[in-house]
């Protein structure tokens, strides 16, 4: 019987930095390393609260930076937990952050890398994972798959987010409904108040950019920088819309026509 894991006191974050080092890349204009986030061929990114959550628009690099801070934990690029091989890669002939944790080095204190990897997009694939691995031991599968999307995700996030670790959280909102969000909210602030759970997190949500306690980062093409989160598009987007929506959305969908 393999022993148990030893749990650490210290509080977290765990993953204090993550640096590039630039004699590790073999090219410069191929991705994932031409991201703005490199374009001065020296990124580091220090932790130095329990929540950290990095927005920006698609394509600035969000999900790419999380797949290799994945990787350095040990996690497989489509999620889940520690060892877990949930998709096969071999025949994939799509780029992920995999090759990007190459050439990245993390700076822990201590090492703790059980937690979990939460990609929305691969949840289905995980979720039949963890059936059939419980099937095959002769337990019972958690069965996320059999609720609806949004309550899959909200069960799943308060089974496998209790425990001491890492955990990375891609799009968690994808399948929230704002009132989902509020219960994702709460389960983030129990998890930042153990101190024993660090949390990386990318989403679109403004409502879990609120998010007490934690520290937000925006990716842009100007690089990777901490913000306020009214001072996020997707704050400021959402405030306009609301003030006035008839007027927003004149402006929206007809200003090609003017």
């Amino acid at each position: 019987m393999a022993p148990r894991k030893q749990l650490t006191r210290l509080k977290a974050p765990y993953l204090k930095r993550i640096l590039l080092e630039p004699a590790r890349v073999a090219d410069w204009e191929k991705y994932p390393w031409n991201l703005p986030i490199f374009r001065e061929r020296e990124f580091q990114f220090e932790f130095t609260t329990p929540i950290t959550i990095i927005v920006g628009e698609n394509g600035t690099g969000k999900s790419t930076l999380l797949e290799a801070i994945g990787a350095l934990a040990g996690y497989d690029e489509a999620g889940g937990g520690k060892g877990y091989r949930p998709v096969d890669h071999t025949a994939a002939i799509d780029k992920s952050g995999a090759a990007l944790a190459d050439t990245l080095r993390g700076h822990w204190l201590p090492k703790v890398t059980a937690g979990w990897f939460f990609r929305a997009e691969s949840f289905y694939s995980v979720a039949r994972y963890l059936d059939q691995a419980a099937l095959d031991s002769g337990g019972a599968p958690p069965d996320f798959l059999s609720w609806s999307h949004g309550e899959g995700f909200i069960r799943f996030f308060e089974e496998r987010c209790r425990r001491q670790g890492i955990y990375i959280l891609d799009e968690p909102e994808s399948a929230l409904s704002p009132t989902r969000q509020i219960e994702l909210l709460k389960l983030l602030r129990r998890m930042d108040q153990s101190g024993t759970a660090q949390v990386i997190m990318a989403t679109h949500s403004p409502l879990l950019m609120a998010c007490p306690g934690a520290r937000l980062f925006r990716i842009s093409r100007f690089g990777l920088d901490p913000v306020d989160f009214q001072d996020t598009d997707h704050f400021r987007m959402m405030r306009n819309f609301c003030s006035d929506p008839d007027g927003f959305l004149t402006e929206a969908l007809y200003e090609d026509e003017a």
